[in-house]
């Protein structure tokens, strides 16, 4: 790689219409920043959930080799012809990869913004983050404050924009608590941060004692297992205590959503004054915004008329966000980066050891407590 950042590595996914995903690493010249804008020498971009769909797509993961050399290795795996449908804009494309991340600003372009920010440390959102130089203009990134390392600001938009999202979107939706699956995870812990501090009840779905565990250590107050066999009383009683009347499911399908409504359901109708044949009239809500499960969602129809299951992504939001209220949450994400939004990663690795079979196998399962930290100029 050149020292002087002219050219640098950048990850590439590439599924061909043949139905092969092959990633790739390959050298690319950096652009020359116009005059408002900065190259930043990415030093920290973590592997989340939302990267794997671009990264790994519906590719079968059992069917998995590696070839190439250390340096400079090529993964390839075959796609099931029946997913290349929804790939048609993306097939014969080599796409770079990776959401966000953070890194030292070492040139920019002539502009008295773009110079201000020489050699400070920033975070950006916004694609091919897995990359050793990435461009981007000045007034698209966020300066970090000081004493703060890439790696601690790598991973300031996704999850904390998205924990404050759902928050968000409760409040404006018109609830007052809210239920949280797979809610052992780095965002996971960040919601129940916030809703510590916002007093927000808060009931928090896990698959695992030891993730219980986890949320129990930093406050957590309504924890329930989905493997106990009292889950669903377990369920019931947190959303009698709390009023919970929107929930947002990282799993998206199988069982879980409908167990949900149901459970709001009974919930509602212990302190009901008066039965209604048609159920509830009080609104209840499951936005899905993962998919751990790629199965159908199951909907058992015990919840009455007032629901709704829908789809909820932060760019979708962020778009129709007031540009004062973006503002807002971004700010308190640099306010709180050490505490509320800190995130834990169990590895960091440099863009080859990223195409490591070992590590595929082990970030591409989406476990909850395995985090991936990527040092493109490691």
């Amino acid at each position: 790689m050149a020292s002087d950042g002219k050219t640098g590595l950048q990850l590439r996914s590439l599924i061909t219409k043949s139905g092969e995903l092959e990633i790739s690493l390959v050298e690319v010249p950096t652009p020359e920043p116009s005059p408002d804008e900065i190259v930043v020498r990415v030093e920290a971009t973590p592997i989340n959930p939302s990267d794997l769909g671009l990264l790994i797509g519906p590719a079968d993961l059992s069917t998995v080799k590696a070839s190439g050399s250390k340096e400079s290795p090529v993964i390839s795996a075959k796609v099931p012809q029946a997913a290349l449908g929804g790939l048609v804009a993306r097939l014969d494309q080599s796409m770079p990869v990776g959401n966000e991340g953070a890194g030292v600003v070492v040139r920019t372009g002539s502009s008295d913004a773009a110079k201000a920010l020489l050699g400070k440390t920033v975070a950006l959102l916004g694609g091919a983050m897995y990359a050793q130089y990435r461009v981007a203009r000045a007034r698209d990134v966020l300066v970090l404050p000081e004493g703060t390392t890439p790696a601690e600001g790598a991973s300031c938009f996704v999850n904390p924009l998205t924990a404050l999202g759902m928050t968000e979107t409760m409040r404006r939706e018109g609830h007052k608590a809210l239920v949280h699956t797979a809610a052992a995870s780095n965002l996971g812990q960040m919601l129940n941060k916030i809703c510590l501090k916002d007093g927000i009840p808060l009931v928090n779905i896990v698959r695992s004692k030891a993730q219980a565990d986890i949320l129990h250590k930093i406050g957590a107050k309504h924890v329930v297992d989905s493997s106990a066999p009292t889950f669903v009383d377990d369920l019931t009683n947190a959303l009698v205590e709390t009023g919970a009347t929107i929930a947002f499911d990282a799993i998206g399908g199988g069982k879980l959503a409908g167990q949900i409504l149901n459970a709001m359901e009974v919930a509602i109708n212990k302190t009901a004054k008066e039965y209604s044949r048609y159920g509830s009239a009080v609104h209840k809500q499951v936005y899905i915004y993962g998919s751990l499960d790629t199965g159908p969602v199951e909907l058992p129809r015990g919840f009455g008329m007032a629901w709704g299951v829908g789809g909820w992504l932060l760019t979708y939001f962020l778009q129709k966000l007031p540009p004062a209220d973006f503002a807002r949450l971004r700010q308190r994400v640099v306010d709180e980066l050490k505490t509320t939004f800190a995130s834990h990663y169990t590895q960091v690795v440099s863009l080859p050891e990223a195409l490591s079979l070992s590590n595929i196998a082990i970030y591409a399962k989406r476990a909850t407590g395995e985090k991936f930290l990527i040092n493109p100029n490691k």
